[in-house]
């Protein structure tokens, strides 16, 4: 049952509880600075709030893509919910004046490579299922 849901929904609802004031204040909360490393080279490696959501998003594509070599009817339903959720990051890119950032189109073309590679995955491995005598 719970495999069916597409996890990208994930980093979809932290962006806008971001968006919310959750994760601070300002009008820019991606920008906020959460892990700074000064590197044996010399030079300092920081991570943004921003660069984390991106990190979150990778994680959960590289989730779903294994996800999608299941052939079980779960996996129609995962593909269905999945545009459902890039149609989502669609709608709220287009019509939400804090989702018209760079962070959120990476995630939303994350969402949508999920959609593509998901469907090209099944119908790979669903080919590969058929037996013929």
């Amino acid at each position: 049952m719970f495999g069916a849901i597409p996890l990208l929904i994930v980093p979809f609802v932290l962006y806008n509880l971001g968006l919310l004031g959750i994760f601070g204040g300002g009008d820019d909360p991606w920008v906020t600075e959460i892990l700074s490393v000064r590197m044996m080279s010399g030079g300092v490696f920081s991570m943004t709030l921003g660069d984390l959501m991106v990190l979150i998003g990778l994680i959960f594509f590289f989730i779903e893509m294994v996800k999608a070599t299941r052939t079980t009817n779960a996996s129609i339903m995962d593909h269905l919910l999945s545009t459902f959720v890039f149609v989502a990051f669609l709608v709220e890119f287009l019509l939400v004046k804090g989702a018209a950032h760079s962070v959120f189109f990476t995630l939303m073309v994350i969402a949508l490579i999920d959609v593509l590679a998901g469907f090209s995955v099944s119908m790979r491995s669903a080919s590969r299922d058929i037996n013929m005598n």
